[in-house]
């Protein structure tokens, strides 16, 4: 895609850089609070010891505004019902205002705090609205790249329309959530973590512009999971990286690639090389039994988007029930 509007793409990738240095450069003063630490699986360990009202407080209401206005600035520009155009607008404008105040904001909440929302909710919830946000994208873009394989799996248009319609809000949501549950703290995990946030903002904020639709952009943007959750394996001492690698690796192959108009014989290339690099891998590490690893994650992501079409599906079919039907309109004739 070659016009101008390509030129916000790479300005929101160094803006995303520029936060992310400024989260790793204040986060030293940090060390003053005591935190939990590392106790058992999913018990998040970056929380205050001793749990401060006004710290929840204000990371709650730094949270819940946030949220609300973007979600209120997506929803006066669709009223508009605007084109795809190559430069910004008001919305535009006024997106890029909030998420960069309430950046800001929400680093000097920690800063003066520490606490996000982690305090109040289990971490298995930040993790999950990552997660469902990129299913949701996969159902989004099947009707241009299919499912798996490029092959296309015919959803009911009334659901790809749900999706499509309220994707921005869900998406909004997803990443200001998981934005405010985690302290502003400078891990390598949470700094390429705070990254990948700010990218996705970055989408947000280009909503009808034509950067929104790269075909190249919107690939990176998935992908990028991949290496946040291969490097958060390995900084964090794990075995676990071979599930990221190979999982999301996976989809790259089942699904992904195929909507960047690649060629049969590079699509089959890169096919084979995953393959290759994934047993030759797995043998390396004497691991060539634990196949469940790599397909874990292309199983929960199908499994979760036939779940949500199923439920889909109920839930239609409970509305068509009780709605009433129309009455046959009857005729006489005089004899």
């Amino acid at each position: 895609m070659k016009n101008s509007s390509l030129k916000y793409i790479w300005i929101g990738v160094f803006a995303s850089a520029a936060l992310t240095a400024i989260i790793g450069i204040t986060a030293i003063n940090l060390t003053r609070f005591e935190i939990v630490g590392h106790t058992v699986p999913f018990a998040y360990p970056y929380r205050l010891v001793e749990r401060s009202d006004l710290a929840r407080l204000t990371a709650w209401l730094g949270y819940i505004l946030h949220n609300l206005l973007a979600w209120g600035i997506i929803w006066f520009a669709r009223r508009e019902k605007p084109k795809y155009a190559n430069d910004l607008r008001w919305f535009n404008w006024a997106m890029i205002a909030v998420n960069v105040a309430f950046s800001l904001l929400h680093i000097v909440q920690t800063q003066l705090f520490y606490d996000g929302l982690a305090q109040d909710v289990p971490e298995v919830t930040a993790l999950g609205s990552v997660a469902l946000m990129l299913i949701f994208i996969i159902i989004l873009e099947a009707p241009r790249r299919g499912l798996i394989f490029g092959k296309k799996f015919k959803f009911r248009q009334a659901f790809t329309e749900i999706i499509r319609h309220y994707h921005g809000y869900f998406f909004t949501w997803a990443i200001i959530y998981d934005y405010w549950y985690h302290p502003t703290t400078n891990t390598a995990g949470h700094l390429m973590g705070f990254y990948y946030n700010f990218l996705i903002i970055v989408q947000a904020v280009l909503l009808f512009n034509r950067a929104h639709l790269n075909k190249w952009w919107t690939f990176f943007l998935e992908v990028f999971v991949l290496i946040h959750g291969v490097a958060v394996a390995i900084f964090q001492g794990r075995d676990m990286w071979p599930m990221f690698a190979f999982g999301f690796g996976a989809m790259i192959v089942l699904t992904q690639m195929h909507g960047l108009g690649l060629s049969t014989w590079t699509k089959r290339i890169i096919a084979a090389i995953f393959l290759v690099v994934t047993v030759g891998t797995c043998a390396y590490m004497g691991r060539l039994g634990a196949w469940n690893e790599v397909i874990r994650i292309p199983f929960i992501d199908y499994f979760t988007i036939f779940l949500l079409y199923g439920i889909f599906l109920i839930v239609n079919w409970v509305i068509n029930l009780f709605k009433p039907r129309p009455q046959a309109v009857q005729t006489s004739t005089d004899s």
